[in-house]
């Protein structure tokens, strides 16, 4: 038999996963939702007594009261922040534990607090804030019905259970958050299953390509005994989908899901090292600093165009963005159109760095204007994916020397669960603001359902406000089309983009 033994996210409590467990019951497995010190109704405790450590003997407490008898194999469940006592509970007892199942969480890190999960970045830095000064024994109040989208992406849930979410938060005992997890390495061992909500913004093909990325961080990920699903929802599937949600938790248990590639396989290049599809000429770099010139043989100055790449890239990625065949070949590709072509590096390895990316971004631009092959007059832009939302800032009263801003499969909102909503990195917004700076914008015909509706938020913004919007289409294109999908699927999209820009610069 197998035993499941659920833990709760943030603010909510062993009722939210009534649907749940019952299914899992009724197919017969022994089903254990745990009731948080300090959270809810269930066990009462003044907040400044309820830490980490509380929840986690919580957990422990619970593995312990199970028979270990007839061959039960205990499926431990964390969701959002429950994945924390999760796995302290885990390496206490890795003997008891069969597998960890990861619900729409994160990889906490030993000696990391789960503040550091917060999707919120400007509540996460308040709270910090609060934990220098000493204040840990409060609590954080729960949010109102229309907060629950800033902790993550409400999509799938009814108005009846976004109510019933609403009513049955708690609020959460600061300690919970701000004491660091401390694990020894003992469930290193265990399975684990990853069960991604791909409305909160990530699916299964997401980690595989920063799998791809070579980090050595995440090459556990790979490990034969870690499997993935998705569940097309948002972030609290057991009261949008319980049933479905019970039905992955089953499969998983049995060690069923999709396994990942490793990096670097003989043969499987990823999608990221895989050839440009158009034949450029070879050109070699000029390197400067974090930024990488193609410049061709001629006399200067010339007009330049700076790609933007994006991410978040893990920091230990090699090789790193400027070197990828897809930047090189449009950096080629500008400078056989008489141009310098601009690669370059910046540290958005994280959500939490879109601050530093933008400077790393703006001191690059400066850079390469102050390049003497450079007309510092005539500069393009363009970005790619997540450096998408790096475009706020130039869509936001653009410089007169900013003749053309382009961006392929850009993410043109934050994603639910980014924590950016305050944040001014919101090109849907910003285009409002662009005046007559021409956009051009590589639009991806098979783009993942969170990406697109951000790209057309902003195609409805710019056409509401009359922004200088042209859309080239890619009817077939996925995300990264240039190495995912057929050449001759994105050969005339990337001339016709490329043909416009050039047109914005030398006008």
């Amino acid at each position: 038999m197998t035993v499941f033994i659920m833990v709760a996210g943030v603010f909510t409590g062993a009722p939210v996963w009534q649907e749940t467990a019952a299914l899992l019951a009724a197919a017969g497995s022994e089903v254990h939702t745990v009731p948080l010190t300090g959270v809810g109704a269930g066990r009462p405790a003044a907040p400044a007594r309820v830490d980490l450590e509380t929840h986690i003997a919580d957990v422990t407490a619970v593995i312990d009261a199970v028979d270990a008898a007839n061959g039960r194999e205990i499926v431990l469940v964390g969701h959002d922040y429950g994945i924390h006592p999760v796995l302290g509970a885990a390496d206490r007892r890795p003997q008891r534990v069969t597998r960890v199942v990861y619900l729409d969480a994160g990889m906490p890190r030993n000696g990391v607090p789960a503040l550091a999960a917060v999707p919120d970045q400007v509540l996460r830095a308040q709270l910090a804030e609060r934990a220098q000064r000493g204040e840990t024994g409060g609590e954080l109040a729960p949010p109102a019905r229309d907060e629950w989208q800033r902790w993550g992406s409400t999509a799938g849930l009814s108005d009846a259970a976004l109510d019933r979410l609403t009513a049955l938060a708690a609020p959460q005992p600061l300690g919970t958050l701000l004491q660091p997890l401390r694990l020894t390495g003992a469930l290193a061992a265990v399975p684990v299953t990853g069960v991604l909500c791909t409305g909160n913004g990530v699916g299964v093909d997401a980690v595989q390509r920063l799998v791809d990325f070579g980090d050595p961080e995440l090459a556990a990920l790979t490990d034969p005994q870690v499997t993935f699903f998705e569940l097309p929802t948002g972030h609290w599937p057991m009261l949008s989908c319980p049933a479905e949600l019970a039905d992955v938790l089953r499969r998983a248990a049995a060690g069923e899901g999709r396994r990942l590639r490793p990096a670097g396989v003989a043969g499987e290049a990823p999608a990221h090292l895989r050839p440009f599809p158009l034949d450029v000429p070879e050109l070699p770099r000029d390197r400067k600093g974090h930024v990488d010139l193609y410049v061709p043989d001629g006399e200067g100055p010339r007009p330049a165009v700076v790609l933007v790449h994006g991410g978040p890239v893990p920091a230990g990625a090699r090789p790193t963005p400027r070197d990828w065949p897809t930047l090189v070949g449009y950096a080629r590709l500008v400078a056989a159109e008489g141009m310098v072509g601009v690669t370059l590096d910046h540290r958005l390895h994280d959500v939490a760095d879109y601050e530093r990316a933008a400077a790393d971004v703006a001191a690059a631009v400066e850079l390469v204007r102050a390049d003497p092959r450079v007309d510092a007059g005539r500069v393009a832009l363009w970005f790619f994916s997540g450096g998408g939302l790096l475009a706020a800032d130039w869509l936001t009263e653009p410089p007169a020397w900013l003749r053309c801003l382009a961006a392929s499969y850009p993410v043109l909102a934050p994603l639910p669960n980014w924590g950016l909503a305050g944040s001014r990195f919101r090109p849907a917004r910003a285009v409002t603001q662009a005046g007559a700076l021409p956009v051009v914008l590589l639009r991806a015909g098979r783009e993942t359902p969170e990406i697109a509706a951000t790209v057309e938020a902003f195609v409805t913004a710019a056409e509401d406000c009359g922004a200088h919007l042209e859309l080239v289409d890619v009817p077939n294109g996925h995300h990264g089309f240039e190495t995912v999908d057929a050449p001759e699927e994105t050969r005339p999209a990337l001339r016709r983009a490329m043909r416009s820009v050039v047109t914005h610069l030398t006008a």
